[in-house]
């Protein structure tokens, strides 16, 4: 099993940038698939951006495309999210999730066994 542990929220003001981070431990993650999710309040979790084991292919949500970049350091078993010119309505909790069937391309929380605890991201007008 992979544990994850995301970092790097926080309140940032409209047009400012995060870095996410999401570190995992228990199993190198090198062939597994990578996503990131969010939950705002009174919603439910939907499908960010996601990496493939060899971070040679991404894929992203139509409403980050061109704001957001996920990557990955297979070396350090972690992944990051880079998330540029905010908006009020990408508030919401992170979450970092893992499928070591290295399915990329779906969009599904059900495809990943594996989830960090979220990490607040608070962006203001």
């Amino acid at each position: 099993q992979v544990q994850l542990v995301e970092s790097g929220g926080g309140l940032v003001q409209a047009g400012g940038s995060l870095r996410l981070s999401c570190a995992a431990s228990g199993r190198t993650i090198s062939s597994y698939a990578m996503a990131w999710f969010r939950q705002a309040p009174g919603k439910e979790r939907e499908f960010v951006a996601a990496i493939s084991g060899s971070g040679s292919y991404t894929s992203y949500a139509d409403s980050v495309k061109g704001r957001f970049t996920i990557s990955r350091d297979n070396a350090k078993n972690t992944v990051y999210l880079r998330m540029n010119n905010l908006k009020p309505e990408d508030t919401a909790v992170y979450y970092c999730a893992a499928d070591r069937f290295d399915r990329y391309r779906q969009t599904s929380t059900g495809y990943y066994g594996s989830w960090g605890q979220g990490t607040q991201v608070t962006v203001s007008s």
